[in-house]
């Protein structure tokens, strides 16, 4: 697979001229077990020496995660509870956008249940499935014990919710539209660079992390390629990795 990289890199060569700072952290969806794309996550996220944050499914995670969470290159955060599609017919995929009966309860018991697996290794940030929760619940996140919510496009304010830190993804390599294989790199490029843009005019809050998000379960070798050679540009250009563990106590 051939990819000009070239837009980025030029865009990314202003920030080192201007000495600006990119802080960068990444996020995979959907772990429940360690398996072979786990390991293959967590060795990028080692050979980079970036920081692989996994939303873990807290009702069917297996035990297998926690030794995987020992290594510096894999920390924890709650994935919801069950990754059940809760929206009402004709909406968009959710489980908890829309208010509902015992929603509360079940983030709850997914913190709960992910506290006993990784104790203080789990970092106390929810991530809704499909990125997309109700209003009410952000408001109620701080009381069930959480310090931070993730979802997708950059944040319109550092807090979600009083003593809640919004910290979201901005790249997405999957084309979920299609057929669920690789987006157009050329597309994602003009996308990130629009990204790095808005961050460098004010147009967008830059003490947000720009987050790479991805699904190890779900990658072929296209999305593998690209992820590996996007995050690589990155950081080569002196883009920061960020371990929202060790930050857990002073969001950025």
């Amino acid at each position: 697979m051939s990819v000009d990289w070239s837009p980025l890199k030029a865009e990314l060569a202003i920030w080192r001229r201007e000495a600006r700072v990119l802080p960068i952290w990444w996020r995979d969806d959907d772990a429940v077990k360690d398996t072979r794309a786990l390991a293959q996550l967590t060795g990028l996220a080692e050979t980079y020496g970036l920081p692989v944050h996994l939303a873990v499914i807290p009702k069917f995670a297996q035990a297998s995660l926690i030794e995987v969470c020992r290594s510096p290159w894999a920390v924890a955060m709650v994935h919801g509870w069950a990754h059940q599609n809760h929206a009402p017919e004709g909406q968009k995929k959710a489980e908890f956008g829309w208010p509902r009966e015992g929603a509360a309860d079940e983030i709850q018991q997914g913190i709960g249940a992910l506290q006993q697996m990784f104790g203080a290794g789990l970092v106390p940030v929810f991530v809704p499935p499909w990125n997309r929760i109700d209003a009410d619940l952000v408001a109620a996140l701080p009381d069930l014990g959480f310090a931070g919510l993730s979802t997708f496009t950059p944040r319109t304010a550092r807090l979600a919710a009083p003593g809640l830190v919004q910290i979201n993804t901005h790249v997405d390599p999957i084309y979920w539209k299609g057929a669920g294989g690789l987006v157009p790199p050329e597309v994602q490029i003009a996308a990130l660079v629009q990204n790095l843009q808005d961050r460098r005019f004010d147009r967008t809050d830059n003490a947000e992390p720009m987050g790479f998000l991805t699904h190890h379960l779900v990658h072929n070798n296209d999305i593998w390629s690209f992820t590996e050679a996007c995050l690589g540009t990155l950081l080569d250009a002196g883009a920061v990795p960020c371990n929202l563990h060790d930050l857990k106590g002073n969001l950025p």
